[in-house]
């Protein structure tokens, strides 16, 4: 039986016969200048075949290095992204604690201008009456905070304490219509009284007469008539004078000193050290067990998770 496959005995004449061609043909290129020329143009007239032959692999290549780049640069723009994003609400934290630094600085400075004693205090809710201006704060009976007591920003005077509860009290700023305070002009020492008109941004100067010398502009602090507020603490500016003809008293407004819709942290003062065996306010107000604000008032020890420092 013939085998279908059978090595040919050629093959190894073969492979010697190109052999010594291969090295007679590399030994006459070397001696012979004109085989170069040959290969040169040999080389030239084969370079359009083999650019046609590699331009698949060379576009094939192109086109996979195209794709790899784009991923990339989509993975690096996600990333890239992502951090702009993280950065950015960090520079908005930072920006926060800037801006909470500067008003406890602004604070601690007012408290430095006070020989009383004084606590700073943080504010939990606004009451939402528009007929009211009132706000709940963190600090309570457990923090010797009394009736009555005045309660300042770092611009200048904001209210009274009206209740206070274990953890937290109430405060009636200037602003509510049910609250006076007197006042004096700094200019010159001109008397009155300032009273809210349920706004954060106007009190109303009374009893002032049509001849008075007021101006826009004149600064109203308080003149410790009273001996509820420290004497000279800034109140309001004034920034309307109205002399309606015929009437007796001039129409006068205020822009209140103190940011009664801004501040967050306030300053308590005591106006002397009081005396436990007397009581700390007067009969015009009342002493309560819990607060008004029922929800906020059973949570306020809560939110304040370390005291802040009493300056004297």
């Amino acid at each position: 039986m013939k085998p279908i496959f059978q090595q040919s005995p050629t093959l190894t004449l073969r492979l010697i016969v190109f052999s010594v061609l291969s090295v007679m043909l590399m030994s006459m290129e070397t001696q012979n200048r004109a085989l170069l020329t040959l290969r040169s143009v040999m080389s030239e007239m084969l370079y359009p075949v083999q650019f046609v032959v590699s331009l698949p692999v060379a576009a094939f290549d192109s086109l996979h290095e195209a794709l790899a780049s784009r991923t990339h640069l989509i993975e690096e723009n996600r990333r890239l992204r992502d951090a702009q994003l993280i950065y950015q609400a960090r520079l908005q934290k930072l920006a926060l604690l800037e801006a909470e630094n500067d008003r406890l600085h602004k604070l601690l400075s007012s408290a430095q201008r006070l020989e009383q004693r004084v606590l700073v205090a943080e504010m939990l809710a606004v009451d939402l009456d528009p007929f009211r201006q009132n706000i709940l704060i963190n600090k309570g009976r457990s923090d010797d905070v009394y009736l009555g007591q005045p309660v300042i920003d770092a611009s200048g005077i904001m209210g009274q304490i009206t209740q206070v509860s274990s953890h937290s009290s109430t405060a009636l700023l200037i602003s509510d219509p049910s609250h006076s305070i007197p006042v004096r002009v700094v200019r010159n020492g001109l008397r009155t009284i300032a009273t809210g008109m349920g706004r954060p941004d106007r009190i109303k100067l009374n009893y002032i007469p049509g001849n008075g010398d007021i101006e826009v502009g004149d600064l109203l602090v308080s003149s410790g008539l009273g001996g509820r507020f420290p004497v000279d603490l800034p109140v309001g500016l004034v920034t309307e004078v109205h002399r309606p003809p015929g009437k007796a008293f001039a129409t006068v407004y205020a822009e209140p000193a103190a940011g009664l819709d801004r501040s967050h942290e306030i300053l308590l003062v005591w106006q002397e050290e009081r005396d436990s065996s007397k009581p700390a306010y007067n009969e015009t107000l009342s002493e309560t067990t819990d607060s008004h604000w029922p929800l906020l008032g059973a949570v306020a020890s809560l939110m304040t998770p370390s005291p802040l420092p009493t300056l004297r």
